[in-house]
């Protein structure tokens, strides 16, 4: 009991220190923020590991990321957006790569497009400006997509959560 938390916290903070680094170090600016792929490990945290650790991943890389690049001001955003999406995938199935968590893909891109819309137009008072940034978001969700899936699909092909004894 007492090696199987020491295993999920270990495998938390490896899985939060690659989606910091995906997210803060793998990104390109776009309109007041940057667009970037941690999404991706996020969403492999959220498809792996029991609910708890995988909100800690979405919600602590992301807001490592943006108070340690300068954008502080995204972070309680980040924060909500992330531990969100977290919560439309499912670590039940045996494989990363389901149908159910690529249907939750959907759910994940409009929280993300969504929610970075209206979190930049409140923290602006203004409700056209924000527009400008979609298209960043949606760069963000097909990338970070491309990533989730072809991560997942190599971790599936390894038989990671088996190996791992996560489940």
């Amino acid at each position: 009991m007492k090696n199987d938390k020491i295993r999920l916290m270990t495998l938390t903070a490896i899985l939060t220190a690659v989606a910091f680094v995906f997210t803060a170090y793998l990104h390109i600016p776009s309109h007041t923020g940057y667009t970037h792929i941690g999404d991706g490990v996020i969403y492999i945290a959220a498809c792996f590991l029991p609910l708890p650790y995988a909100v800690f991943v979405g919600a602590g890389g992301a807001l490592l990321a943006d108070c340690l690049t300068g954008f502080a001001i995204w972070a309680p955003g980040s924060v909500i957006i992330k531990t969100a999406a977290v919560l439309c995938f499912s670590r039940k199935s045996e494989k990363i790569i389901c149908t159910r968590n690529i249907l939750a893909l959907i759910p994940a891109w409009l929280l993300c497009i969504g929610g970075y819309y209206l979190y930049e137009a409140v923290i602006t008072g203004n409700f056209a400006a924000p527009l400008a940034g979609i298209p960043g978001y949606v760069t963000q969700c097909v990338l970070s997509t491309a990533l989730f899936i072809a991560l997942g699909l190599a971790l599936d092909k390894l038989k990671i959560k088996r190996v791992l004894k996560i489940n």
